[in-house]
C-alpha cells in the first residue's frame, strides 16, 4: 500500500501546493534549526537552489554560515536524538530526481545514500574507521547496494583506489587510514564516494589542510570523474579559488542564507552583493602584481542565535548607510534579479551597486 502524507499525495511525491521539480536536485526554502540551552541557532534559514546533472554548484562562504549544514541536510545525516526525535528541526523541501526527501522514509533515503547521492567530508581522518583497512571500508560501501560476493567487491575497491591515483592499489588496499598521507586519505575518501557510480557528489572541503600541490590534484581528480560518471556535484568551500577552478554556478552563503547566486563567470566579474566584494578583495590575485593590501571583511560572522535584524551582514557593511530610512538594519532583504539567472539579496539599487563596483571595488581587486 502506498503511504500518504497528511495532504493525502503518496510520501516523496509532489503535492497540490507544491509544483514538480524541474531539476535533477531542488531545494526548496530549506530551514535547519538547532534547539540549544542558549537559544535557537538557525544555521540554514530559508535556502533555496537548483542543480542537474553534470553540472558544478559551487557554495561559498565563511565558517559557521551554513555550508556543511546544508549538505548533511540534503544527505540526510542530521540523525535522531534521543527516543527517535530529531535534534535538528527541519523545514522545507529536497528533491532529488523526483523523490522529496525530507519525506520519505528514512530506510529509503538510507537506500539512496551512498548510491544516488554521496559525499565528501570535510576531515577524511575522522570520516574513515580507524579499526577497519581502507578496502573493507570500500568493500562494505559497495556491497550494501549490490549483491556480489566480497572477492568480487574487494576488485572493485581496488579499481576505484586505482582509479583515483593511488600507487600499488592492489597492496595498500590492506592499508589502514592512519598509514595513508592527507592527501592519499582525501583520495581513498573520494574512491568510497564514487564506487557506487552516484548521481549527486557532495564535496564537503575536500582540500582543507593539503597543500597546493596536493589541492590541485584532488581537483582536477574531481573534474575527470565527474566527465566520466556525469553526476552532479555541489563543491562546499570558503576558498574562492577552488570553486573558480571547478563551478558552474556559484551560491554565496551568509548568516544561514543566499546573499547572491548565479554563473561564476557573473559572480567573480559582476558581483552585486557587499559580502561577495569582500570575498573577492580578500583573495590573492595571481594573474597580475598586488599594487594594495589585501582588504579584510571587517568584523565576525554573525551569531546564529542572533542574527542581526534586517540585513544580517549590515554591522560589517561599508555601505549599510546608503539605502534611505535606515531599511539596511530593519527589513530583510529577499533575493531579486539583477541579471540573467543572476540573483543578490541587497537593498542598494542596482544602479548603486554597479557604480560602487565599477568605482570603487574592482580597480583594487
Amino acid at each position: 500500500m502506498t503511504e500518504l502524507s497528511k495532504t493525502g499525495a503518496a510520501v516523496g511525491e509532489p503535492t497540490s501546493a507544491s509544483p514538480a521539480p524541474t531539476s535533477f536536485l531542488e531545494v526548496r526554502d530549506l530551514k535547519v534549526h538547532f534547539p540549544t540551552d542558549d537559544g535557537l541557532v538557525k544555521s540554514v534559514d530559508g535556502l533555496s537552489f537548483k542543480l542537474e546533472k553534470g553540472k558544478t554548484l559551487g557554495i561559498v562562504g565563511e565558517s559557521g554560515s551554513g555550508k556543511s549544514v546544508t549538505s548533511l541536510g540534503i544527505m540526510g545525516l542530521h540523525t535522531a536524538g534521543q527516543y527517535g526525535k530529531r535534534k535538528a528541526q527541519i523545514s522545507g523541501e529536497i528533491w532529488l530526481d523526483g523523490t522529496e526527501l525530507l519525506t520519505a522514509d528514512p530506510d529509503e533515503v538510507r537506500k539512496l545514500r551512498g548510491r544516488n547521492m554521496a559525499m565528501i567530508f570535510q576531515d577524511p581522518l575522522s570520516a574513515l574507521h580507524p579499526y577497519y583497512t581502507i578496502g573493507q571500508q570500500i568493500v562494505e560501501a559497495y556491497r550494501i547496494h549490490h549483491d556480489v560476493d566480497k572477492k568480487t567487491a574487494r576488485r572493485r575497491a581496488v579499481e576505484m583506489l586505482d582509479r583515483v591515483g593511488i600507487p600499488q592499489p592492489d597492496k595498500r588496499v590492506d592499508s589502514y587510514p592512519h598509514e595513508f598521507s592527507g592527501g592519499m586519505r582525501q583520495r581513498a575518501m573520494i574512491a568510497m564516494s564514487l564506487v557506487n557510480n552516484p548521481e549527486l557528489l557532495i564535496a564537503d572541503e575536500p582540500t582543507t589542510a593539503l597543500d597546493v600541490t596536493v589541492q590541485a590534484q584532488i581537483l582536477d581528480l574531481i573534474r575527470d570523474l565527474q566527465k566520466e560518471f556525469g553526476s552532479a556535484v555541489i563543491i562546499i568551500t570558503h576558498d574562492l579559488g577552488v570553486v573558480a577552478e571547478l563551478a558552474d554556478d556559484i551560491l554565496v552563503m551568509y548568516g544561514g542564507r543566499c546573499v547572491e547566486r548565479g554563473p561564476a563567470e557573473k559572480v567573480f566579474y559582476e558581483p552585486r552583493h557587499p559580502y561577495t566584494w569582500g570575498l573577492l578583495g580578500s583573495m590573492p590575485r595571481l594573474d597580475r602584481e598586488q599594487q594594495e593590501r589585501l582588504i579584510p571583511v571587517k568584523g565576525s560572522p554573525p551569531s546564529l542565535i542572533n542574527v542581526p535584524s534586517g540585513c544580517a551582514f549590515n554591522p560589517r557593511c561599508p555601505y549599510a548607510d546608503i539605502p534611505k530610512d535606515n531599511v539596511t538594519r530593519t527589513v530583510r532583504p529577499e533575493l531579486t534579479e539583477v541579471g540573467s539567472q543572476h540573483w543578490a539579496a541587497c537593498h542598494m539599487t542596482q544602479e548603486q551597486r554597479e557604480r560602487i563596483w565599477t568605482e570603487e571595488i574592482a580597480p583594487k581587486l
